[in-house]
């Protein structure tokens, strides 16, 4: 095993943080019981959050930033993991308070590991990254509501995004009618192509919500949050579901009980970071099975590692469409 390699390190300062590529020595990991030679990593909206400091997602300092990781198993003494075993890592921490993917090496319990299923590459597997298995966690939490493609259209916000995409394409090849919401109505031709049925200006869900809207559609993948849930709850059919699984619009939820009381509306909350492992295993089947391939390469790029410091400022600022896969290795 090579021991040095390079990585991306955020530190802290008087006056806000650095972001640096150094070279770094496998003595320098922090503890667990496999140690991953990294061959890709992605670009999460959650990682433009620290690479820019827009809010605190790292909580030790320093730290090797990247959310999620695909690559092969260098050493383990985790029973389920040998040598050259491909695996995946997704949320638990990483990039926030334990050494994340934006490294050649990492090293982590294998209890956070996930087999990566033979049909994906490292690559396909960070193209699908945390915003995938994330816009897969909510789907499943549709269907466990029972929630049918006769029941009615879903409509996705922040469609044009890392979830939003990946949300489209599974919900449209599982036969449901996809409604998308976007800022980007320039986006429309890639939105279709992944399979919306509709698309609408996000301004229409921006602003404040009325206590009860009219019904638009039968249940939503929300990773928006503030205004834009309270809107998409006021206009959910009756028995309805709403997936909430992000915040890039705000923290707040300024709507009221209306839509829960008066039309039995569920709203499921989606957390795709500490996720228990059985449900990690479902996710990722199903995204072997119901994810067209030819869907994921069309909403990805690739970028280099010196790369990732300026994708994090621009997924911030809305420029990313789609996934970014970061080559490490």
């Amino acid at each position: 095993m090579t021991d040095r390699f390079k990585a991306i390190l955020i530190s802290k300062r008087d006056d806000g943080q650095s972001v640096d590529m150094v070279e770094m020595g496998a003595d320098e990991l922090m503890e667990g019981d496999v140690t991953v030679r990294v061959a890709h990593s992605t670009v999460n909206y959650k990682d433009g959050l620290a690479l820019t400091g827009k809010l605190p997602v790292v909580r030790r300092w320093p730290m090797i930033p990247g959310i999620d990781f695909a690559g092969t198993v260098e050493t383990s003494s985790h029973p389920d993991y040998k040598k050259g075993d491909k695996v995946v890592l997704n949320g638990w921490g990483i990039g926030e308070t334990h050494y994340g993917g934006y490294a050649g090496l990492a090293r982590v319990p294998g209890d956070w590991l996930v087999p990566l299923p033979e049909v994906f590459s490292t690559a396909q597997a960070m193209a699908i990254g945390t915003a995938g298995y994330t816009a897969m966690l909510c789907v499943l939490a549709l269907e466990r509501q029972q929630l049918t493609p006769d029941k009615g259209p879903i409509v996705v916000t922040g469609a044009a995004g890392g979830v939003g995409s990946v949300a489209i394409a599974l919900l449209s090849r599982l036969g449901y009618a996809v409604i998308a919401s976007t800022g980007r109505v320039r986006e429309a031709d890639y939105l279709m192509s992944l399979g919306a049925a509709e698309i609408i200006d996000r301004q229409e869900l921006s602003g404040p919500a009325r206590a009860l809207g009219k019904e638009r559609w039968a249940g939503g993948v929300d990773s928006v949050g503030s205004h834009t849930l309270a809107n998409v709850l006021s206009m959910t059919k009756a028995y309805g579901v709403v997936t909430a699984c992000g915040n890039a619009g705000g923290m707040d939820l300024p709507g009221n009980v209306a839509p829960f009381i008066l039309r039995a509306v569920s709203l499921i909350g989606v957390n795709s970071v500490t996720a228990p492992k059985p449900l990690r295993l479902t996710a990722w089947r199903r995204l072997a099975k119901d994810l067209d391939p030819a869907k994921l390469e069309a909403m990805t790029a690739t970028i280099p590692l010196d790369e990732v410091p300026r994708a994090g400022a621009d997924i911030i600022a809305g420029k990313v469409r789609g996934r970014l896969v970061v080559e490490v290795g």
